[in-house]
């Protein structure tokens, strides 16, 4: 059968890239704790590798003497790259199949918001214009034997601004989008993403709760090194303590989500990425795979009137996401995560980058984890070279 959609192939051309080779590797020798970089240009995967460690500390938060090495199909956390490559993902998918309607009120799925006073549609939380708070104070709940489920907190939650206005990025958001996706599904987000989008592509390696799901511990890159206490500074009965590692760092979704949302979650390596982004530079499709159709994908990632930063969930090259840098294009989308991971998806280029650390797998020393003050950490320096040695 042919192809209906460019399929990915390589391409590798390392010696090219000598400069951000010798970026991470310097932060690496310095401190930082590890990261994989794949980029994807004309539907080739031109650069793929590796730098630095999965694993520094033991189980009670000491360095260790030798270091696990980071390998071509370590997973990472994804983070909040879950809003992209399972709700988003998800979302275009049942659009394209009439499941899902944009406009209306997310009471038509969730009747619990049927008495709110201002009930948002579904494409305000897209936008992230839907006016609820950036977050929930996951520590202020106590006790996780006592932990209230997040989709009850949400339920109460009110809008705290006009619905429509400038974008707020919001966790709650995304968090809604999922349960609005598994109630219009009759099934968990992660079932219904891994079985219609990543398994179909044969991506074993793009899941939810891996550990369940036959991984071990060493096939993914650590997270935090005391678990959830921000260097013992937050406490509350059952936390996690030790280094975080095959399991959601997202508070919200560990303690009180089962390990899957909307928002957070999601775990991947560098390939099964490459493979996800490239779905994007071909409107939709995959080999004979079509997930959605091209003029939904333009509704996706128009900008936002009101913050061209925003798409409806994807974010865009803007002042509010310098990581893009200023030599990505104006069709530039892609995301960040908490954890450490970027990715960077840009049509005009026929572009994709994707850029995978455990930064947060390092020391938290006055407010502020080591790893983020290094330049792979911040990614735009990393991003910047790479433009400048395809496309300046």
């Amino acid at each position: 059968m042919l192809e209906k959609y460019p399929t990915l192939s390589y391409a590798l051309d390392n010696s090219r890239f000598q400069d951000i080779d010798t970026q991470i590797n310097t932060d690496i020798n310095n401190g930082f704790p590890g990261a994989g970089l794949i980029i994807v240009k004309d539907n080739k995967i031109i650069k793929q590798t590796v730098y630095g460690y999965s694993h520094k500390y033991d189980d009670n938060g000491i360095l260790n003497h030798t270091f696990d090495t980071m390998q071509m199909d370590t997973m990472f956390d994804l983070a909040s790259n879950t809003k992209m490559y399972a709700t988003v993902y998800a979302t275009m998918h049942l659009l394209s199949l009439g499941k899902i309607d944009l406009m209306y009120t997310i009471d038509n799925y969730l009747p619990q918001f049927k008495n709110h006073s201002q009930i948002p549609k579904v494409i305000n939380l897209l936008r992230h214009d839907a006016g609820y708070p950036p977050d929930i104070d996951v520590y202020k709940y106590g006790a996780i034997d006592k932990y209230p489920q997040i989709r009850d907190i949400i339920a109460n939650i009110k809008p705290e601004r006009p619905i429509g206005g400038t974008p707020i990025y919001s966790d709650i958001d995304f968090i809604l989008l999922g349960m609005i996706i598994e109630a219009i599904i009759k099934e968990p987000l992660d079932a219904y993403v891994e079985t219609n989008i990543y398994k179909s592509l044969g991506l074993s390696h793009t899941l939810y709760n891996p550990l369940s799901k036959g991984f071990n511990k060493s096939d993914f890159a650590a997270t935090e090194v005391h678990g959830n206490t921000r260097g013992g500074s937050v406490l509350f009965t059952g936390i996690r303590t030790t280094p975080i590692c095959g399991e959601v760092h997202d508070e919200k979704t560990y303690y009180g989500l089962g390990g899957v949302a909307g928002h957070a979650g999601l775990f991947s390596n560098l390939h099964n990425m490459a493979v996800l982004t490239q779905i994007m530079l071909n409107n939709g499709g995959y080999g004979n795979h079509q997930f959605w159709r091209p003029e939904i994908q333009k509704l996706f990632t128009t900008p936002n009137q009101l913050d061209s930063s925003f798409g409806l969930g994807w974010r865009r090259y803007g002042d509010k996401t310098q990581w893009f840098t200023k030599y990505a294009s104006s069709q530039a989308i892609g995301h960040s995560g908490w954890t450490g991971t970027v990715t960077i998806i840009d049509p005009a280029y026929n572009l994709a980058i994707i850029l995978l650390t455990n930064k947060k797998h390092s020391e938290y020393i006055d407010g502020a984890f080591v790893g983020d003050s290094f330049a792979t950490g911040k990614y735009a320096t990393i991003i910047e070279l790479i433009y400048k040695n395809l496309v300046v």
